[in-house]
């Protein structure tokens, strides 16, 4: 199932994430995560609707003008 690789994948991507801190605390991870993977996430819907802002905003459950808010925040052209 999808959603599990995805967590999967998140779980390992993580515990490489505090292996390489050694020790060190870490701050802001949330942030961190969500700034990584937001930005690939709409690109990829992005292409997949074939530019398509409402068939986007559909795929991902998001209202059209918060998907247009974040396209923009990302310098993301349609």
């Amino acid at each position: 199932m999808i959603k599990n690789n995805l967590a999967n994948n998140i779980d390992a991507l993580l515990d490489q994430y505090f292996k390489d801190l050694s020790g060190e605390n870490s701050k802001d991870l949330y942030e961190m995560v969500i700034k990584s993977i937001e930005k690939p996430l709409l690109l990829y819907v992005m292409n997949h609707a074939e530019g398509n802002q409402s068939k986007a905003s559909e795929i991902l459950g998001l209202n059209r003008n918060t998907l247009r808010k974040k396209l923009k925040l990302h310098n993301i052209e349609t």
